[in-house]
């Protein structure tokens, strides 16, 4: 299990070194000029914007400013945006609203996608299995945007059950029905691979054999189909974990949450390279790190990479 885990390691150090190489790439590739647009409809005075590129390291060659980002960031001194910030102090305010809201949509997307994949694959063929097919269908039918404005408009303007935006300082009820949005389709997309994973497993031999042994239903349920069951659904909520990171984006516009997402994507409009590869880069970090951790939950689960 050490060299399991040692080789993993090993191989996330180019996937973070190649995914801010490509980032950078792609900030670096924008259409315009971000020092020129600092300026507005006023006339641009070149000596104050060379002095601009000159102290963001923007008059330099591509390699240059990563390489100069690089080395800054092993100290996590990211520079500063284009207002005089610090982009650590940024990002250190947007980061915790979007974890949070990460964190609320992870636990409603393994709880109720796990809970609900079980009854399904359980009872298939039944009508509570067609009941949550159908609903698990339409979850990952509609896009995240629809499902949010759809929902805001109910629960949010119409009834007033929820609150209809998060606000600056978004509390639990808050980040409810966001994180609600923002789980749902992996909620869906969790609820059929459990089904179809216990359902698979639920005719294997093995299962036949402890019953024949005299193991009760739920016995075998949970010892045996569970067991196996869930490995490859573990392994999807880890890495779910990034895809909830970047689909905050659009679910922390649509109920302006000021967190990670909005901050993205007030960076990319103003064209802040350094601030937009800088929240990749952590974004990068966090996933690795639940990769990581999912990959020794694997390790526990499957004895095959315990023991290799």
């Amino acid at each position: 299990m050490g060299k399991y885990l040692l080789r993993r390691i090993l191989q996330m150090i180019p996937v973070v070194l190649g995914t801010t190489l490509l980032i950078y790439a792609l900030v670096f590739a924008l259409p315009g000029d971000p020092v020129a647009a600092m300026f507005g409809d006023k006339p641009v005075n070149q000596a104050v914007a060379a002095q601009i590129r000159s102290e963001y390291n923007l008059d330099k060659p591509f390699f240059v400013q990563y390489l100069l980002f690089l080395k800054n960031a092993l100290t996590l001194n990211f520079g500063k945006t284009f207002a005089g910030q610090p982009v650590i102090s940024v990002i250190g305010r947007a980061f915790p609203v979007t974890i949070k809201l990460a964190l609320m949509a992870f636990v409603f997307e393994g709880i109720f996608g796990i809970l609900f994949g079980i009854v399904s694959g359980l009872t298939k063929g039944k009508w509570s299995d067609q009941i949550i097919l159908i609903i698990s269908l339409l979850l990952i039918s509609v896009p995240t945007f629809v499902t949010g404005f759809i929902l805001q408009y109910l629960f949010g303007v119409k009834w007033h059950l929820l609150p209809a935006t998060a606000g600056a300082s978004p509390g639990f009820i808050d980040l409810l029905m966001p994180a609600i949005v923002l789980g749902s389709v992996s909620m869906a997309s969790i609820i059929r691979l459990t089904r179809t994973e216990i359902s698979t497993n639920i005719s294997e031999d093995y299962v036949r054999t402890a019953r024949a042994k005299g193991m009760s239903d739920f016995q075998v349920t949970v010892r045996h189909v569970l067991r196996n069951s869930l490995i490859p659904v573990v392994t999807y909520l880890g890495a779910d974990i990034g895809g909830l990171m970047g689909g905050a984006m659009i679910t922390e516009r649509i109920f302006n949450i000021q967190g990670v997402g909005n901050t993205l994507y007030q960076a990319i409009l103003r064209g802040e390279g350094t601030l937009v590869v800088s929240i990749v880069t952590i974004m990068v970090m966090i996933f690795v790190l639940c990769s990581l951790v999912v990959d020794m939950l694997y390790a526990v689960l499957d004895p095959r990479i315990r023991y290799a």
